[in-house]
């Protein structure tokens, strides 16, 4: 999952930025409207997390933009201003969601991973495939029976792959939903990732190169190798 972190106060983006992460989240900061904008016309988010009470660019404007290039990124309104007229009136903009500050952290998590569920075909909290199972909300994995610790990016690479429900998903795809926009050794972290996450799940292997297109889950007989596909679909 990606997320768009909207917020001028840096102290409190960076927080959430972090926590997110720390979740398995991949999470970029704009901090203003403009640059939100900016971030949405190259890359796909599942979600922002959009301070309303922006300067410059009103946060309001910026909600009214998002709705009316009709994209499907889910936007979750956070603000100062918590009064039941208020939260109306974001809703009425077009917002999915509306948090009032100050908040816990646990119930933004909840309430992201809950938009983020919107924000794509419609699939069950718990995943499950070739004995593997992924619960998105207490972020828990097993393997038949047996509990995994994976990293976060582990978890979220296992994620995205699941979500594909066995179509193949390219290296580029697992970037752009894995990675944040800033870091520069996508490509390469996408390889040691996997590696790692093949040797935690153990055998037999489920997870499939296929060769010049990217990755899938298959059903937990013979894989190829960890080997470098061709092509331009698998970094």
């Amino acid at each position: 999952m990606r997320v768009l972190v909207v917020e001028d106060e840096e102290f409190l983006a960076e927080m959430i930025a972090e926590g997110l992460r720390r979740d398995a989240v991949a999470v970029d900061i704009a901090p203003d409207g403009r640059a939100a904008l900016e971030r949405l016309r190259f890359g796909a988010y599942d979600v922002m997390i959009l301070d309303r009470d922006l300067p410059g660019l009103h946060g309001d404007e910026v909600c009214r933009r998002v709705v009316g290039l009709r994209l499907l990124t889910r936007i979750l309104m956070l603000t100062a201003a918590g009064t039941v007229r208020d939260r109306v009136a974001g809703l009425g903009l077009g917002a999915d969601d509306y948090l009032t500050k100050p908040f816990a952290y646990d119930e933004l998590l909840a309430r992201v991973l809950a938009l983020g569920r919107r924000a794509r075909p419609a699939l069950p909290p718990v995943l499950e495939r070739a004995g593997l199972t992924l619960d998105t909300a207490r972020r828990q994995v097993c393997r038949d029976g047996r509990y995994l610790s994976l990293s976060r990016k582990e978890f979220a690479v296992l994620e995205t792959l699941l979500r594909a429900e066995g179509a193949v998903v390219s290296g580029e795809d697992l970037i752009e939903e894995v990675w944040e926009a800033d870091t520069s050794y996508r490509t390469n972290a996408v390889r040691v990732t996997l590696s790692k996450l093949r040797t935690k799940l153990g055998a037999p292997p489920v997870i499939e190169t296929v060769p010049g297109a990217g990755y899938r889950i298959g059903d937990g007989g013979p894989a190829t190798d960890d080997a470098p596909a061709t092509g331009s679909g698998t970094p």
